[in-house]
């Protein structure tokens, strides 16, 4: 079978394809082809989003789907497909969608039906669920709400330097509607069907020092899939959510594609 030659990399919420940098120089550097879409209207730089939130107020779930499937529909040959956070989620989506030779989940938000809410996500997601008007705005973090979701064991500096290179708000419609343990692609775009055989290997990679999305929810989710045909694992390793910045990094990059590389399939025809 030839091997996947393109990797595709779904950034999450509170963040831009940027937080990718480092893997995106890092899998070029091994010859492979690499893309790292923005959702639409984040393709501007990160102070531009800052500065003016109005695509982040905008965007959908489905929107964001149909996006990503447009770009792997283009390709020649299924890619693998790594998203983080709530690019977990869509990873998910597509390769229940039929996309992608394998994928990989990193820190991933959980999927619908993933009821498991730990303490800690509580308190990392509290800056947007505390006031319903958040539905309606893009909400960001201060960098003390930021450290504790994102960066906790990271110096002060570090994770400083981290929040003004990387984030932005994220939708609260989004994070509203998910009722805190769900994120639903919504009534044109279908959920996660953990009962489909024909899915692609799937990868969960977890922070144990996660408080967003902590290693609880990662074998949570895992377990909803059901065939035992399906390939479905997880792996953790140490560090927080910005897992993709942690210091030694490049293990878990290179473990992530190692096992993409090892499990992919050929595509699936009708």
């Amino acid at each position: 079978m030839t091997k996947p030659d393109t990797i595709v990399l779904v950034h999450g919420f509170w963040v831009t394809p940027r937080s990718w940098e480092d893997w995106i120089s890092h899998y070029e550097a091994k010859g492979f082809k690499v893309i790292a879409p923005a959702y639409p209207g984040f393709e501007v730089e990160v102070d531009a989003l800052n500065a003016d939130p109005a695509p982040i107020e905008a965007v959908t779930v489905p929107q964001i789907i149909e996006k990503l499937e447009g770009i792997l529909s283009e390709l020649d040959a299924p890619p693998i497909i790594m998203g983080h956070s709530a690019g977990g989620v869509f990873t998910q989506v597509l390769l229940d969608h039929g996309f992608g030779a394998a994928g990989v989940a990193i820190n991933s938000a959980p999927t619908e039906g993933v009821k498991r809410v730990p303490l800690s996500q509580i308190r990392a997601t509290f800056p947007v669920l505390k006031n319903p008007a958040n539905r309606h705005r893009a909400v960001g973090f201060t960098h003390d709400q930021w450290h504790y979701a994102f960066t906790n064991g990271f110096s002060e500096e570090e994770s400083r330097a981290l929040y003004e290179r990387y984030h932005i708000p994220a939708s609260g419609a989004i994070f509203w509607g998910s009722a805190l343990a769900n994120i639903h692609p919504g009534p044109d775009d279908n959920h996660v069907n953990y009962d489909n055989p024909d899915r692609a290997p799937l990868l969960f990679i977890s922070g144990r020092e996660d408080h967003l999305m902590p290693p609880s929810l990662q074998h949570s989710n895992a377990k909803h899939y059901k065939p035992e045909n399906l390939v479905t694992e997880v792996k953790e390793f140490d560090g927080p959510h910005l897992l993709p910045a942690w210091p030694g990094w490049e293990e878990v990059a290179d473990y992530a594609l190692d096992w993409a590389l090892e499990h992919a399939r050929e595509p699936v025809t009708s």
